[in-house]
């Protein structure tokens, strides 16, 4: 049984009363979870889960865009376009040098066609900016292996 499945038959059951405290029991054990795996993130990991919530948003606002739902697309692009200004926030334009320079301008274009999406109530723009991001997300997915991959040590040569 699914985790979307298993909520409502948990509810249903409850007694009367005491659903609506198993609801929020779920939700706060989910919130937990949540906490628990970005406080045991890396800081790697920890981009791809904005990464990951950023690609979650846009998809939201799209099937808002779809169904005509202004407020909806507005909260939902919104959002993604907070997680994008956050990614842009974070960048070590000292340190970084030309890859932040190159995720800026990323990052700038992504936010561009999200705006453009919410204003223009089109999806196309959501799409190129999800395009982008996940291509993004797999370079970092692929940086983490790579992190984490255990290093071997080489012999030196007597």
């Amino acid at each position: 049984m699914s985790r979307e499945n298993y909520l409502p038959t948990i509810l249903l059951c409850e007694p009367p009363g005491r659903a609506l405290e198993t609801l929020l029991a779920y939700g706060n054990y989910a919130q937990e979870y949540r906490k628990n795996a970005v406080n045991g993130a890396s800081p790697v990991q920890l981009v791809i889960m904005l990464y990951d919530g950023a690609l979650r948003f846009m998809e939201a606002g799209k099937v808002a865009i779809v169904a005509r739902d202004i407020e909806k697309q507005n909260h939902y692009i919104q959002k993604a376009q907070k997680i994008v200004l956050e990614l842009m926030a974070s960048l070590d334009m000292a340190r970084g040098a030309e890859i932040s320079q190159n995720l800026l301008a990323l990052y700038t274009f992504i936010l561009e066609q999200l705006v453009a999406a919410n204003v223009e109530d089109r999806t196309e723009p959501i799409d190129f900016a999800m395009r982008t991001m996940s291509e993004l997300r797999e370079s970092w997915v692929e940086v983490d292996k790579s992190v984490r991959a255990p290093m071997v040590e080489v012999p030196l040569a007597a």
